[in-house]
């Protein structure tokens, strides 16, 4: 390593350094003030390489806020920071007899990477003595988390976990949602009062719109009604998707999780036959044999979802296709619409640019996304495709050293858009620049 990635990794460490607020990272400086779940997982990633305490501690403060039956909060509440939408008081989760003491939190989760990340923490960890405390504190509440996806998000028992609200693929208006979201008519009053503050902190036009905020809100309202009541949830919600990346990580965390139970000496087997039958749910319900990749299914149109974005490719970094697949998968991705073609050195945008909708710098419609770009490169390296994840690695290292550590990036022209300084950012160009590939299992 020369001295342009060290130089650039003593930045990304100053980003999480900016944004440490001594129990977690914020994922950025004034757009995200709280504690983001699967923000703080990546962030954890980052912190491995270089203080252990730090990964650990980003996990625990999360995983403390676990609600009684096993769901893990999108969001920690920092009740130093007011002024945010949704906060605690439009969401309600007290209502919920599940939600934790002695912590505001939302009534949603986001994509389960945390046993990834606990596994990559433990493993990297100098003082093993520490991390054992650390693995023994952290493998309950992450065991819980997978029991509360397995029984409350797959009550048929197909592998698959649904996701009930856009926020929870972590992937806010991707294209994936708009056939959903347009179909749930709202009267006015159903719609309830609510007031953003992201359009006063970054550009308006780089957000959601409005018509899907509504629709955002009218969901937690939905929720907060009900109780979070799950299966209340399951017959009125108008949103119930099997999401691809979503269950892929899922996937994967479940073999992750199976490797700490064996380090604490729990039995491993449970969590490693449901991943195996999410894998294979994955390979079955939700391939794409026409197009060669996967898609996400609307459980209430009961269809696939046809929309293509980065995240169907995400069960390479699963290790689910068979070699075949794998190499149609990557086909896809270098015909051009996603632009790993050609020996370029190009980021692949979070959506298909010949999309109906495809924006560069507009949120989840086409930017380019760092963890997305991430997951990619540990799945094709995983796969052997190492000259395309290379070329991934080097996009990574050149969208941050170029643009700075911005949440997403214009895939033509590189120039970073939303929150500056933004914490995954920097924490995945660490990994990316130290990662072994111990992580590409």
């Amino acid at each position: 390593m020369g001295p342009r990635e060290r130089a650039l990794i003593e930045q990304a460490k100053l980003v999480l350094e900016f944004n440490w607020t001594g129990g977690y990272t914020k994922p950025g400086p004034r757009l995200y003030p709280h504690q983001w779940s699967w923000d703080s997982a990546l962030i954890s990633i980052g912190y491995s390489h270089y203080d252990q305490g730090r990964a650990e501690s980003e996990l625990l403060h999360l995983l403390d806020a676990r609600w009684r039956n096993g769901l893990l909060p999108q969001i920690v509440f920092n009740p130093s920071f007011g002024n945010y939408f949704p906060g605690p008081g439009f969401w309600h989760a007290q209502e919920s007899p599940d939600a934790p003491e002695g912590h505001k939190t939302s009534g949603v989760v986001q994509p389960p990477v945390h046993a990834t990340a606990a596994r990559l923490v433990y493993e990297r960890a100098p003082d093993r003595r520490r991390a054992r405390g650390f693995l023994e504190r952290a493998y309950p509440h992450l065991a819980a988390w997978h029991d509360y996806l397995y029984r409350e998000r797959d009550p048929e028992g197909e592998g698959l976990a649904y996701i009930r609200h856009p926020w929870e693929s972590g992937m806010d208006n991707a294209p994936l949602w708009d056939a959903i979201l347009q179909r749930m008519h709202l009267r006015e009053d159903e719609i309830p009062a609510y007031r953003r503050v992201d359009v006063h902190t970054v550009s308006e036009q780089d957000r959601p719109t409005s018509a899907a905020y509504d629709r955002f809100a009218y969901l937690v309202k939905l929720f907060a009604e009900l109780g979070y009541d799950e299966a209340g949830i399951r017959r009125r919600c108008p949103f119930l998707v099997q999401d691809v990346l979503f269950n892929s990580l899922l996937c994967r965390a479940g073999e992750d999780l199976a490797e700490l139970a064996s380090e604490v000496g729990e039995d491993p087997s449970p969590h490693r036959e449901r991943a195996r039958r999410t894998a294979r749910a994955l390979d079955g319900k939700l391939w794409d044999e026409e197009h060669g990749t996967y898609l996400d299914y609307d459980l209430v149109a009961k269809r696939p979802i046809h929309v293509y974005c980065a995240a169907n490719f995400l069960p390479l970094f699963a290790g689910v296709p068979d070699a075949g697949k794998a190499r149609r998968m990557v086909d896809f991705l270098e015909r051009g619409g996603f632009g790993l073609s050609g020996g370029h050195i190009k980021p692949v945008p979070s959506y298909d640019v010949r999309g109906f909708g495809f924006s560069p710098t507009q949120y989840w419609r086409g930017p380019v996304w760092i963890n997305m770009d991430w997951f990619l490169m540990r799945g094709l390296r995983r796969y052997g495709y190492g000259e395309q994840a290379g070329r991934l690695r080097d996009a990574i290292v050149e969208l941050c050293e170029k643009s700075g550590f911005y949440e997403y990036f214009d895939p033509a022209t590189g120039q970073g858009h939303g929150s500056v300084l933004f914490s995954w950012s920097a924490a995945l160009l660490i990994d990316a620049l130290l990662g072994a590939e111990e992580g590409d299992r």
